[in-house]
């Protein structure tokens, strides 16, 4: 299935069902109003809701509108509009090696046994036309494209495989970085929170056997496609260069709590080893400028730039559809 939420009439956003090439949608508020409330009763919708999807997909959902449309009005939400929990984690070996170096930091010997996390802020998820916004570029205003797991309800101290029977969604992110508020902050030692901004999800949530043989191992064998001004930035393979998988990161989330339906566990910024694979974000581009040219090239994000993130299936087709953002000025 495809999932997705309209704005308003509050904060959660209205549920939509989406077909397959993000092309219809419909409204189900006789099965679930919100998304939220789907992922809390999900074995009592999950039926109902897959029984609507195939009526939508044969055209059978009289009261079916225009998808295509309702997102370029901006009228779509995040598909969880607002979440109880964004934990992020880094689970990309190059990019660590990359954005450490730049602080003059190390890699952790415990990174490689266990993985990176940190708590962000998930009460307004910004949807996929929303701006990115700002008080100053002075921030170094970044994207990161990453993949996000949204979960079911997750026991205290869940395996792996437990894990993996708990999660429910899948969609991408645009993890928002402050780079130049990050080093000052970090070094504190109490982790992000100036460092980061609103993030902004996919228009749609998928559930994993939408992705067919590419869903392997807890992890999407895709590339995910960054554009910054319409230009390239890279397409790092989704599959390749991650220490840990989306099942070992939500297992990792739940060692010490349980885990409500609708957390929301990010990979962190897809990276491969490879640099001709480019970036999913600015400060790796920069990173590899400074050490190839001496200096780094690729200037962080300004007002009136443009973002795009997104992920295509091995036919072209889009599976999340795109997160498209303009950069603007907070208040102005």
């Amino acid at each position: 299935m495809k999932l997705a939420s309209l704005k308003g009439p509050t904060r959660d956003g209205r549920l939509v069902l989406v077909n397959r090439d993000l092309t219809q949608a419909v409204v189900v508020p006789a099965i679930a109003p919100t998304m939220q409330q789907a992922l809390e009763n999900w074995e009592g919708v999950h039926r109902k809701l897959l029984d609507a999807y195939e009526s939508l997909a044969c055209g059978g959902e009289r009261h079916a509108f225009d998808f295509r449309a309702a997102l370029a009005k901006g009228e779509v939400a995040a598909p969880l509009p607002r979440a109880y929990e964004w934990l992020d984690g880094s689970a990309y070996l190059s990019h660590v090696e990359r954005v450490r170096r730049a602080r003059n930091d190390h890699v952790p010997e415990s990174f490689y046994r266990e993985p990176l996390m940190y708590q962000g802020g998930a009460g307004d998820m910004m949807g996929p036309r929303d701006p990115v916004r700002a008080i100053t570029e002075d921030w170094g205003i970044d994207l990161e494209g990453e993949i996000v797991a949204i979960t079911g309800d997750v026991p205290m101290g869940a395996t792996p495989a437990q894990a993996a029977g708990a999660l429910r969604l899948l969609t991408l992110v645009n993890d928002v970085s402050f780079r130049r508020l990050i080093p000052a902050e970090l070094a504190k030692g109490f982790g992000f929170v100036n460092g980061k901004g609103a993030n902004a999800l996919a228009p749609v949530a998928v559930t994993p056997d939408e992705l067919g043989n590419a869903w392997d191992g807890g992890k999407i064998h895709l590339r995910l496609v960054c554009h910054v001004n319409g230009k390239w930035l890279g397409n790092p393979n989704a599959g390749v260069g991650a220490t840990f998988d989306l099942f070992q990161l939500v297992a990792h989330a739940a060692k010490t709590r349980e885990l409500c339906a609708g957390t929301l566990i990010g990979t962190g910024t897809i990276s491969n080893p490879d640099a001709d694979s480019g970036y999913a974000c600015i400060m790796e581009a920069r990173l590899v400028e400074q050490v190839e040219l001496g200096e780094a090239k690729t200037p962080f994000l300004a007002f009136g730039d443009t973002v795009k993130i997104e992920m295509f299936d091995r036919h072209g087709e889009t599976i999340f559809g795109a997160i498209e953002q303009r950069v603007e000025k907070y208040g102005a």
